[in-house]
């Protein structure tokens, strides 16, 4: 798809929503407030994963390098070690280990790559979900930072109040992904969901399908 016709994907409202990722990364929502260089998560210690992620990315760092290896999932140094993830707990539990803050977008240095294997940026996801849907909104933010410069991005992760469960740790599985995308001086805002469940996407869906007004997020409950 070409940069300029994503860009164009219309709003479905004519009023920006101000967004402001500390109403998602606060200590009323979140029981730690991890920060590192490169992205801010909220987490969770009952639900044993992330919240909200966030970050912005950088136009002339994104797809600079490139690099190819990518490293090994690793657990959360930050974290005690009680609420550390283990890579394996996700073994043959049918479920991908999704990013948040995606590697490809963080692979212009072995040190910002790393980070993004950090267990902490790491939920249950779908594997149609995660390889075929949420990788589109992933590649369209990077079109996107490329073309205005910057692009500040909030990654919030739903769950019910009575989560399922990995058997492994008790990670709960989201019920469903907002990635939130904007530039305030570009005057540029888009609004996605995904539903956690690959039974109903094709996988060919076009991205303008999961585009919503960026007000419904605020209007649904985020967090149990």
């Amino acid at each position: 798809m070409k940069l300029k016709r994503l860009i164009l994907i219309p709003l479905l409202s004519t009023i920006l929503f101000a967004f402001n990722s500390q109403k998602y990364i606060n200590k009323n929502y979140c029981d730690q407030i991890i920060i590192n260089p490169y992205y801010k998560v909220c987490y969770d210690y009952k639900l044993m994963g992330a919240k909200a992620i966030t970050y912005i990315l950088d136009g002339e760092k994104v797809n600079k390098i490139n690099i190819k290896k990518r490293p090994s999932f690793h657990t959360e140094k930050s974290l005690d070690r009680k609420y550390r993830v283990s890579p394996k707990s996700y073994t043959r539990s049918g479920y991908d280990r999704g990013h948040m803050a995606n590697d490809a977008s963080f692979d212009w240095s072995m040190d910002s790559l790393n980070s993004t294997y950090s267990m902490v940026n790491i939920v249950p996801q779908e594997p149609k979900v995660n390889r075929y849907h949420w990788t589109k909104v992933e590649r369209y933010a990077r079109l996107v930072a490329r073309k205005l410069g910057t692009l500040s991005v909030i990654n919030i992760i739903q769950y019910t109040n009575s989560p399922k469960r990995l058997k492994k740790q008790n990670i709960a599985i989201p019920q469903g992904f907002y990635k939130i995308l904007y530039n305030k001086e570009k005057n540029f805002e888009r609004c996605f969901y995904y539903r956690n469940d690959s039974s109903s996407y094709k996988e060919r869906e076009k991205l303008k399908k999961h585009l919503i007004e960026c007000s419904d997020i605020e209007a649904n409950p985020l967090y149990p």
